[in-house]
Order: C-alpha cells, then sequence, then structure tokens
C-alpha cells in the first residue's frame, strides 16, 4: 500500500485494527527466522567479481530493502545499463522453510505505519539487499539501449557488486548520479511516449492535521528522478520479457486496455475536478500531461489507477503473446524479487537461458502455479488499500457531518450511483434514482465511520 502515509500516527488505532482484521502477519515463524538467519552467513561462489564498477542505489529516503543498482557504460552511440537486482534467490533454498513462507506471503504487504515483508529483514533488508555496507550477490542484465530508447539484452550475469551510494530521491543531484543517467533516461521515457506507454503513478498521499486542526489528506511531493528511475527498471522488465518470449518460457505480467466504459468515467473524473480532456484526446496522451504536483492532477492519476481492469500474471503459452497495455509491450516482473515472490523465479528462468542453461525444474515447475498465489496475494493487498483508504476518508470528513460538497456523478449501476467530490480526493456512493452520468449535484455528508471505515453522503434537493 503506497498511496496514503501516516508518518505521524495519527491513525495508529484504527491500522491496528486493519492489520487484525486481515491478519497481515508480524514478524516470521522460528523456523523460518533461523533458516534465514543462517542462510545470511553464505559466501557466493558462483558469482563473478563486478566489485570495481561504480553501481550505485536510488530508492526513496529511509528503504533499506534495495532490490536494484544501476551502472552506466556507453558503446559508440548506445547506452549499457548494467542493472543489478539482489539475488535473493542464492539465499533461498527451493524446498525450505523460507520458500515455503514466501509462497504463503506471496508478497510485501505495505501500511501506512509499516510493512509485513516477503522475506526476514536479515535478508531483505541486510545480507541479499544491495546496501553500500560491503559486497553483496546480485544478478546483473546488461541491456543496450540504442539512440531511439529500444532495449535489446546482452548479458545476465550472476555476480557480486558493491554499491557506491544509497541515493534518496528526495535528496539526489546530477553529480551524485552516473554520467549518462539523464540521457539515457530521457531516451528510454521518449520510447515509451513513442509507443503510447502510459506512465500513472500517483504520489503518495499523507495524513495529516490542516491550519484549523481537523485531518486531511496532502500528496507528497513527488521527484522528477523517481520517474528517471522506473524508466530503468521498465527498461529491464520489458528486455527480460522478450528474452523469455524467446526462449518460449517465463511468466509475464499483463493487462488490457481500460474498457470504453471506465474511460467515460475517467473523463466525467476529470470534469469534476477541473481537468481539460479534449474530446480527440486518448486516455494515454491524458496520462502523460497530468502533473502529480497538481493535487487535482493527482486525484486522477489514483482514479485512473483505480479503473483498470487490473494487471495478472500469465505462465508463457505457446501461440499467445503476452501484453500489458500500460506498458505497450510485453513485460516481465523481474526487478522487485525482495517484495515479489514471482520476481525470484523469472530472474532464475532469465539467467539460465541467457547462458545457454536449461531452465531449473523448481523454476519451470513455479510458473503455471505462480498466477493463482500471485493473484491472491494481489487480491489481499488489494483489500488492505481500500481499507486504508476508507479509513483515511472517513477520517478526513469525520466531524464534518452536514456539510455540503459539490460533485459529479461518474457512473450509475443498480447498486448505486458513483460520484466524484470536486474539491477532496473522495468518491462516494448515492442513490441511483434520477441520477445519469455526468451530472452535477450538491452532497451532503451524513455520516463518517472511521471504526468501520465507511462514509455515507445524501442528494441535496
Amino acid at each position: 500500500m503506497k498511496t496514503i502515509a501516516d508518518p505521524s500516527r495519527i491513525l495508529a488505532d484504527e491500522l491496528a485494527a486493519i492489520r487484525g482484521a486481515f491478519q497481515v502477519p508480524q514478524g516470521f515463524p522460528p523456523a523460518v527466522q533461523a533458516a534465514a538467519e543462517r542462510a545470511a552467513t553464505r559466501t557466493p561462489t558462483d558469482h563473478a567479481d563486478w566489485t570495481d564498477r561504480p553501481f550505485v542505489t536510488l530508492d526513496p529516503t529511509g528503504s533499506t530493502d534495495l532490490d536494484q543498482a544501476f551502472a552506466i557504460d556507453t558503446d559508440g552511440n548506445a547506452f549499457v545499463l548494467h542493472y543489478a537486482i539482489a539475488d535473493i534467490g542464492w539465499f533461498v533454498d527451493p524446498d525450505g522453510p523460507i520458500a515455503t513462507e514466501a509462497w504463503r506471503r506471496g508478497e510485501t504487504l505495505y501500511l501506512p505505519d509499516g510493512k509485513a515483508s516477503l522475506y526476514p529483514p536479515v535478508l531483505s533488508q541486510g545480507a541479499a539487499s544491495l546496501l553500500p555496507d560491503g559486497p553483496r550477490p546480485a544478478v546483473v542484465f546488461s541491456i543496450r539501449v540504442d539512440a531511439e530508447g529500444a532495449v535489446a539484452l546482452d548479458t545476465v550475469t550472476r555476480t557480486v557488486i558493491h554499491s557506491r551510494a544509497k541515493l534518496a530521491y528526495a535528496s539526489v543531484t546530477d553529480a551524485d548520479l552516473p554520467p549518462g543517467f539523464a540521457a539515457l533516461t530521457d531516451r528510454l521515457i521518449r520510447a515509451e511516449a513513442a509507443r503510447g506507454a502510459a506512465r500513472i503513478d500517483p504520489p503518495e498521499q499523507e495524513v495529516a492535521h490542516d491550519a484549523d486542526g481537523r485531518l486531511t489528506l496532502t500528496f507528497r511531493t513527488r521527484h522528477a528522478s523517481e520517474d528517471r528511475n522506473a524508466a530503468l527498471s521498465l527498461a529491464c522488465n520489458i528486455a527480460v520479457a522478450r528474452l523469455l518470449m524467446v526462449h518460449g518460457t517465463g511468466l509475464f505480467r499483463v493487462m488490457d486496455e481500460p474498457d470504453d466504459r471506465a474511460v467515460a468515467r475517467l473523463r466525467l473524473t476529470a470534469r469534476a475536478l477541473g481537468i481539460d480532456w479534449p474530446g480527440s484526446a486518448t486516455l494515454s496522451q491524458v496520462e502523460r500531461t497530468l502533473e502529480p504536483a497538481d493535487p487535482r492532477h493527482a486525484t486522477l492519476m489514483l482514479a485512473i489507477r483505480r479503473a483498470g481492469n487490473g494487471a495478472s500474471y500469465r505462465a508463457f503459452a505457446m501461440g499467445e503473446t503476452p501484453w500489458h497495455a500500460a506498458v505497450a509491450a510485453p513485460y516481465a516482473h523481474a526487478t522487485a524479487p525482495l517484495r515479489r515472490l514471482a520476481d525470484r523465479y523469472v530472474v532464475e528462468a532469465a539467467l539460465a537461458v541467457a547462458n545457454g542453461r536449461t531452465v531449473p525444474a523448481h523454476v519451470a515447475a513455479a510458473f503455471p502455479r505462480l498466477p493463482k498465489v500471485m493473484a491472491r496475494a494481489d487480491s489481499r493487498a488489494g483489500q488492505i488499500d481500500r481499507a486504508v483508504i476508507g479509513m483515511a476518508e472517513a477520517a478526513l470528513l469525520s466531524g464534518r457531518e452536514g456539510e455540503c460538497f459539490e460533485a459529479v456523478v461518474t457512473g450509475v449501476a443498480a447498486r448505486g450511483a458513483d460520484v466524484q467530490l470536486c474539491t477532496l480526493p473522495v468518491t462516494a456512493r448515492l442513490d441511483p434514482a434520477g441520477l445519469t452520468p455526468g451530472d452535477r449535484v450538491a452532497v451532503k455528508l451524513t455520516g463518517a465511520d472511521v471504526a468501520r471505515r465507511s462514509i455515507a453522503f445524501a442528494l441535496m434537493p
């Protein structure tokens, strides 16, 4: 859950209730913890020595589970991105207790007051994390990026690297970054736009008090370095997907285009927020004009993120081309193995096929099983996400019962009419009688129950 933060622990009790309701794990079973502590002492033996390469990491301030590090070379007009991914597979026995627990969890769960990690912190925030306090095992994807931003995977190498610096989005400067970083990421971002990829990564919302002492939701500043860093990860995942497709194996992240109904609702949401959406403009064209620093735009970005049909995982099948509509390309998750179970297996498969070896049997056997496991994990994370948002909206509006708000109807169904408030990043549901999409209405807040994570509005005459 990355859209709500509560740095002052204003909602600590309510968040504790959500953790209990969704059985968010606290800590790890003793056998798993003991196995992780033993694994953390392993010395890499099948790894090339790349400790002389100037890798760095770039993440949110305070992050310690660092999946990715990068170094950049040039080769004529091409850049070569060396993208190092934490080699968690080196530490995890395929049939051991750490693996069993990871299959049970599926992914790291995020809440505003902390996270429930996929792997024990002694690994995910220690021995396997690409921290700059010593050599770490990594799998390096060396990706050639031409002048047009097209990517091709040159090599995949199991290595030991030593990160030179732990850089943070909020404080990084151009001088801190490898030479060529800006030019390389500019190429990749232009290539995204050329193929029609979406770029929707809404900023986090934070719970705070306003000048009157009431709770409010504010949007955290999103830094340009975040978008540039995301371009590196996207390029790596596309290159890995192509490699796996050529070799007839793998696990892919797939997503359909939003349907016409979803786009129509988003147009109405944009209208409610006072955002111009020309009739001829596509969703992807509008997405690329949105500025996260503008609260109205950030609210629309959240609406777009929640309006899609949702991405899912699909194992390779002959005769199919896995497609991710938002990326506008085949796509695989490989760059966050400390936080997503599936990535560990994708990395292992890519390492094998790129070096002329057969995919390990336990990896090949995992691919058809992983879509169901990851769907369950994604569903649980989504439920927690919705619960936190519901709680935050209720907290935001608590004490304002009786107030009236302007809203726009974004959709009507038998279960109710959905409305977007014009001045707050809040959606609500009304009795649908007499309402049609696009109606501008006045609504009165009739209830805001933080414990139940619910709000209620009534249509004003």
